[in-house]
């Protein structure tokens, strides 16, 4: 019967407002008293209903809740008389929540559109080569399949064959289509809006970028902000609180139709809404813009964020390095730029790859014996040689001479903002190699921006060496930059940084990069970075755009402040109402609750407004 009752509380609201615009109709129109009195205790009875067994439910297990409030000052009005207040009151009160869930729904429509998104079926390869329609579930890694044009892409997959344009509205925020062809990465839930493609799937299911887009923002959704925890703990003593009041109120000038108000006037109706739509309505928009807020709390803390701390490659730079420049110590280059390729082949660092693109086709010779030294390089044994390829903190570890020539070479490359490769074979230098990254596109704009959001300090930390950090430092604006950093280097700096009373946020996108994400205050990852960068961090920017950087910060600035600005309203509303109901005459409870509902829709709107919220500059 309870749970009837409950399903039915919107009908239940919607014949309350008829029954009460029928009791006003038959007073001031038809003059029909009885009809005016009937017409009320029977709204009052309906609406109490649902109102009382909501506080029956919350006392079962020991809350005292805002329903106890209403549900006890209803049943007042009613047994004294006051069949008007009570039924107006109670139609208020439903009116008011059923308000709340609408807004709550609203809010909460960008998750419902990105569900929406995500792919049901797909066009899959079966063993005579035709593509046949199956469930998405059906789907499984290395299976390939056909996406047509206007239809969704079902997996994160590579493209094998074909060419077309997509929409990752879903994934990036950005509407304006991006052109793939062989070789190029698509997302689940992505649109292809012209052409056909066969991809290859990567990542199936749950684990698609999608996926997991949907996964960690039902999530952050759920979790409670400092600010909501502390009201759930004022609700716990505020409602008793309330009651006593009364209590006393009634005891001292036995007036029970003043105590009664003092129940319905000290309901924090606002309080309790206004917090969860400010966080619900931020989080959504974050969703909407390619940002994943990882909790209420997480906005919290990016909002007071004061150091910004980035990692260099695949952070402030694109992450496709590519070879700029080349010197040679040997008269046998071909067979040394052989041992080289054959170690770099082996590794996956962005750096390896660019050395490997750069000597192109040449004969690879077995790698045996492989130590990956941490922040250093590779050493390794080809074709009975000791092989090291890496940095000049590797060459110092073994040992190995750099004359005059060389060190003179290493500053030049160095200024011109190269990342240094070494090659040593059997101990001596045989091949320096500078590798240059690209920077971000606007990234220069978009720090400034974060300088306009009052964030005092951004630093690079980077396995670099000094002279490439600086010169990228000073063409971007940072305020420090620090080469020749291992993951415990940066890792250590971060606490440093925290042990002064710097609040600080850490942006990376690499597997090293996940002691300094977990560590700082807020980590904030590349959405393109490894699965445990992404995993480690608080906010991720989908698709690497480093754009939604300042949008995310700005967002949660705005998000802290309007939830402020609620508890501000909600309060305040409270504290006015209770005065004057014993400093003013023309108080009662059926005002006191318009009053309330009023606040509940001012809240409301004021935190729809993050929906539509987007950076000013």
């Amino acid at each position: 019967m309870q749970r009837f009752i409950l399903g039915k509380k919107n009908l239940i609201t919607l014949a309350c407002g008829i029954l009460i615009v029928i009791a006003y109709a038959g007073e001031f129109l038809l003059g029909n008293e009885d009809l005016t009195q009937w017409a009320m205790i029977i709204a009052s009875v309906m609406g109490t209903a649902p109102i009382a067994i909501q506080a029956y439910q919350a006392l079962k297990v020991r809350v005292v809740s805002i329903d106890v409030l209403v549900t006890l000052a209803v049943l007042g009005a009613f047994l004294i008389g006051e069949f008007e207040e009570s039924a107006v009151v109670t139609f208020l009160f439903l009116f008011g929540a059923f308000l709340e869930q609408r807004t709550l729904n609203k809010t909460r429509s960008a998750i419902k559109e990105l569900i929406k998104m995500a792919p049901e079926s797909a066009l899959k390869q079966n063993e005579n080569g035709e593509f046949e329609e199956v469930e998405i579930d059906d789907v499984d890694v290395s299976d390939v399949l056909q996406v047509k044009t206007g239809a969704k892409v079902p997996v994160d997959g590579t493209v094998l064959t074909g060419e077309g344009f997509i929409n990752e509205a879903s994934i990036t925020g950005e509407s304006f289509p991006v052109g793939k062809s062989k070789g190029s990465f698509v997302y689940a839930g992505t649109i292809l809006e012209n052409g056909t493609i066969q991809i290859v799937a990567d990542r199936v299911g749950e684990d698609t970028t999608f996926g997991r887009i949907i996964e960690l923002v039902e999530e952050a959704q759920d979790s409670k902000s400092e600010a909501e925890r502390f009201i759930d703990r004022f609700s716990k003593y505020y409602t008793p609180a309330v009651l006593v009041l009364a209590l006393l109120v009634w005891l001292f000038s036995r007036d029970i139709k003043l105590a009664i108000t003092i129940m319905v006037l000290g309901c924090p109706g606002a309080l309790v809404i206004g917090v969860p739509v400010s966080n619900v309505a931020g989080i959504g928009n974050g969703a909407r813009h390619g940002v994943l807020l990882k909790g209420s709390e997480v906005i919290h803390d990016f909002s007071k964020v004061d150091t910004i701390v980035f990692d260099k490659t695949g952070t402030l730079t694109l992450g496709n390095p590519v070879a700029a420049d080349a010197e040679m110590y040997t008269n046998n280059s071909k067979e040394v730029l052989g041992y080289l390729a054959s170690v770099e082949s082996e590794s996956d660092h962005p750096l390896a790859k660019a050395v490997v693109q750069y000597i192109g086709e040449t004969k690879l010779f077995p790698v045996e014996n492989t130590d990956v030294v941490k922040g250093g390089g590779i050493i390794a044994y080809v074709d009975g040689h000791k092989i090291a390829v890496g940095n000049m903190a590797l060459m110092e570890h073994e040992n190995v001479h750099l004359n005059q020539k060389v060190l003179e070479d290493i500053t030049r490359f160095e200024q011109k903002g190269n990342s240094l490769v070494l090659t040593s074979v059997d101990g001596e230098l045989k091949a320096l190699i500078g590798i240059r990254d690209q920077l971000r596109p606007d990234i220069k704009k978009h720090l400034q921006k974060l300088k306009a959001l009052h964030v005092k300090n951004l630093i690079v930390l980077s396995g670099d060496n000094q002279g490439t950090v600086d010169r990228v430092a000073g063409e971007i604006g940072l305020t420090e930059a620090h080469g020749h950093m291992l993951p415990q280097d940066k890792l250590a700096y971060i606490i440093k940084l925290q042990e002064k009373g710097q609040i600080v946020a850490f942006v990376g996108d690499g597997v090293n990069d996940s002691p300094s994400l977990a560590q700082a205050d807020i980590g904030i990852a590349m959405g393109s970075g490894t699965d445990v960068a992404i995993e480690t961090s608080d906010i991720v920017l989908m698709n690497s755009d480093f754009s939604r950087l300042p949008h995310a910060l700005g967002l949660t600035k705005a998000t802290a402040n309007n939830m402020r600005q609620n508890i501000v309203i909600a309060v305040g509303v409270v504290i006015f109402l209770l005065l004057n109901v014993f400093f003013s005459e023309w108080m009662s409870m059926s005002i006191g609750m318009l009053v309330h509902e009023a606040s509940i829709l001012v809240v409301i709107i004021n935190g729809m407004r993050l929906l539509r919220y987007k950076l000013r500059y």
